[in-house]
């Protein structure tokens, strides 16, 4: 089998990876939706691959592998590698996991990441308002992520919040030492949302990046006697290309909080230090970001061998996203707890891939589906309605 294209198309925003074979075999691979710029990245690739033998996956991934970077360039890469994988799994007639060494769970922990409700505001009830909604989801979420403080729009909400001016833009710009009234606001929401979720659901946060390390450590001290999940990205993260585990290490070593970074990080090389001086608790690769499905495999069980805990990032993954998830966190092993939920967005997703399940989480899980590659189709009639101009051709063999 040889490899005779690699496409990318923009569906509903997401970049889509379809790489095709002269078997008439083809595979599929999704990057993050607010990654539009990504497909002439992935095109960038299209003449290091073609010819291959795509079920030869690493072999395949070692021509293009060393040629990206941290969020947000590693995700071309991970988006073929998917495709590899996909096309890998159909050849076979097998599901991607029974290629990963087979099912360690008949069903995967998801949490909550993606289903999101508007906030009317960034103080305490408001975030006590929203968790409430969360909680009452349909798809009965036994974990809850909820972004605060600097990964949050609460500096521009919150007069005098840190010691720094606050920043435009998105991408998580703000950094510096908080106020006294910028902390004890910040308690006051985790104590809110935590009144209400009770024992009963979980909590998680989402801090940063931002945070400096003595209030990364005082608020980490705080919440000790809540049970929060994991406290995520405080000192770097989200669009930080480079990691500071010896900052993480600071804190992780004095708070029995659980520390919790790795979304943004491309590639086994960059968790080795991370992993290997434990400076966090758990780890969260993304795999449309960490190089694809077989990387953040490795990575996960090279976790376990340190202690480490594995929650896989995807808030944004969009549905081909989540069968990847899917597939590859039915393999991890037990230091495995869930992978962040994504939804699609715009819904007409649903009605162009075919073989999810119906409803897809139920009472925060999703059953491990068995059909060939990804176990997913995407329904080239449908699609090609959403498909902009340049992009008609996608479809075509």
């Amino acid at each position: 089998m040889k490899i005779t294209d690699l496409k990318c198309a923009l569906i509903g925003n997401y970049p889509v990876v379809r790489i095709t074979t002269d078997e008439g075999i083809d595979g599929y691979g999704q990057a993050e939706w607010f990654k539009p710029f990504l497909k002439p990245h992935v095109l960038f690739y299209r003449d290091m691959i073609l010819g291959e033998d795509p079920t030869n996956v690493e072999r395949v991934m070692m021509r293009i592998r060393r040629m990206a970077s941290f969020k947000p360039w590693g995700a071309a890469v991970s988006a073929i590698e998917v495709a590899l994988w996909d096309i890998a799994g159909k050849a076979a007639g097998l599901p991607i996991y029974k290629l990963l060494g087979g099912k360690v769970r008949d069903k995967v922990r998801v949490y909550n990441g993606g289903v999101r409700f508007p906030m009317n505001g960034y103080d305490p009830e408001h975030f006590a308002e929203n968790v409430a909604k969360m909680k009452e989801a349909k798809e009965g979420f036994s974990l809850i992520k909820q972004a605060i403080a600097f990964h949050s729009p609460t500096p521009s909400h919150v007069d005098n919040y840190f010691y720094g001016e606050v920043q435009p833009g998105g991408r998580h710009p703000n950094r510096g030492l908080m106020t006294e009234k910028g902390f004890k606001h910040t308690l006051r929401c985790i104590e809110a949302m935590k009144e209400i979720l009770g024992d009963e659901v979980g909590l998680a946060l989402d801090c940063g990046p931002g945070f400096v390390i003595p209030d990364a450590l005082r608020l980490a001290k705080a919440v000790e006697g809540m049970n929060i999940a994991w406290l995520e990205d405080l000192l770097t993260g989200d669009y930080t290309p480079y990691v500071m585990a010896d900052q993480y290490r600071e804190v992780t070593r004095q708070t029995s909080t659980p520390i919790h970074t790795g979304e943004q990080i491309y590639l086994r090389q960059n968790f080795r230090e991370l992993i290997e001086t434990n400076a966090v608790n758990i780890i969260g690769p993304d795999p449309l970001d960490i190089g694809g499905i077989a990387e953040l495999k490795w990575v996960s069980e090279y976790a376990d061998l340190h202690g480490i805990l594995m929650a896989p990032h995807g808030t944004a993954d969009g549905l081909i996203g989540l069968a990847a998830l899917v597939q590859v966190s039915a393999t991890l092993g037990q230091n495995y707890i869930a992978f962040e939920y994504p939804t699609a967005t715009p819904e007409w997703w649903y009605d162009i891939v075919e073989g999810l399940p119906n409803p897809i989480v139920k009472d925060s899980f999703i059953e491990v589906w068995d059909r060939p590659g990804l176990g997913i189709t995407l329904n080239s009639k449908e699609a090609q309605k959403y498909l902009r101009e340049e992009d008609k051709d996608f479809f075509r063999a």
